[in-house]
């Protein structure tokens, strides 16, 4: 199966590209003929590509004209609408790292160019895949295990990644900031264990203490009324350290009127003291996320069954992003448009 990765902008570009190159049946290609314009790294795809030993094409044109049936987009937020479109075009199905806009519309037009073409459009969200969230799933889907659910306690403390173009306004999301970085992380498992269930209200607060850089929230907390009652309260802040995002999370605790089931999607095997970097070290159990992702976006590639969520819970998603921006700027709660 021919895959391509769009760029390498995104963090996470270069680990997607090394584990879709070891998977069999996969014959992977890259393009990053944007990279020039980054005055950083003006070489950066084609040094890239060179490191992890996968095909490379110097434009866009080119690797779509190789017809790939599946494609990775890891470019600039504000490059993510047109080669989602150009993949849809082609005939591809979509693997597209969160946030796919920046604006509601934008993405709105990529779930419709999507559809139009008959392909399916996934978000990057590693959580939401893998047996462990699926068990828990069914879990919630059996009233007896813990009635009716009332709220969900989740929380995800990822550091701050590096990006290529990491400037932003206050009221933008994007990759650098708490609330766009890891509330959609929490939101997507939110949305799949409510089935698409709309958010009616959200109030979140939010401060860059942590991280010391005006107008980039480092500490975020987000609570989303839903249609039916239920209550999420989502800790989306920055972890302090480095080190220890790698063990306890994305974490969720799911409470119903008879018990509560609880989620940690990467539980700590191993803690200690690393001496490069002066501090904790955690060594999470379980299989690897990201290569679940892959393994399954694949697979569902090949037998047309969807896994993930799809480009619709990209645009829930984001809407609530947007009206958590909004309730920080405000200071009150905001109602999430339809």
């Amino acid at each position: 199966m021919k895959v391509a990765v769009l760029s390498f902008a995104h963090e996470k570009a270069a680990v997607y590209a090394r584990l879709l190159r070891d998977m069999p049946g996969v014959d992977l290609v890259t393009a990053d003929p944007d990279a020039p314009d980054d005055p950083d790294d003006p070489a950066r795809g084609r040094t890239m590509a060179r490191r992890l030993g996968v095909a490379y094409t110097d434009g866009w044109d080119e690797v779509f004209a190789l017809r790939p049936r599946a494609v990775v987009v890891t470019s600039e937020i504000a490059r993510r609408r047109e080669l989602v479109e150009r993949a849809a075009e082609a005939g591809a199905h979509v693997l597209c790292a969160h946030p796919p806009a920046t604006e509601v519309a934008d993405a709105r037009e990529m779930v419709r160019a999507c559809e139009d073409a008959g392909v399916r459009l996934t978000l990057a969200s590693p959580a939401c895949f893998g047996p462990a969230f699926g068990a828990v799933r069914r879990k919630l889907a059996d009233d007896e295990t813990i009635g009716t659910l009332m709220t969900i306690q989740g929380a995800h403390n990822s550091p701050r990644p590096h990006l290529s173009h990491p400037s932003r306004t206050p009221a933008e999301p994007a990759d650098g900031g708490a609330i766009a970085a890891n509330a959609a992380v929490l939101l997507d498992m939110v949305d799949a264990v409510l089935g698409g269930e709309p958010a009616q209200q959200v109030y979140a607060q939010a401060n860059s203490v942590l991280g010391g850089e005006p107008g980039v929230e480092s500490a975020a907390l987000v609570t989303v009324r839903y249609a039916s009652g239920t209550v999420a309260a989502l800790d989306c802040s920055r972890s302090p350290s480095a080190g220890r995002p790698a063990a306890g999370g994305p974490t969720m605790t799911f409470v119903g009127d008879r018990g509560s089931v609880e989620l940690n999607t990467a539980p700590r095997l191993l803690g200690g003291f690393a001496t490069a970097t002066a501090g904790e070290r955690w060594e999470a159990s379980g299989a690897d996320a990201d290569a679940v992702m892959l393994g399954e976006f694949i697979a569902s590639v090949g037998n047309g069954h969807g896994a993930g969520p799809d480009g619709a819970t990209g645009v829930r998603t984001l809407r609530i992003i947007r009206a958590a921006y909004a309730s920080v700027a405000t200071g009150r709660p905001v109602d999430v448009g339809s």
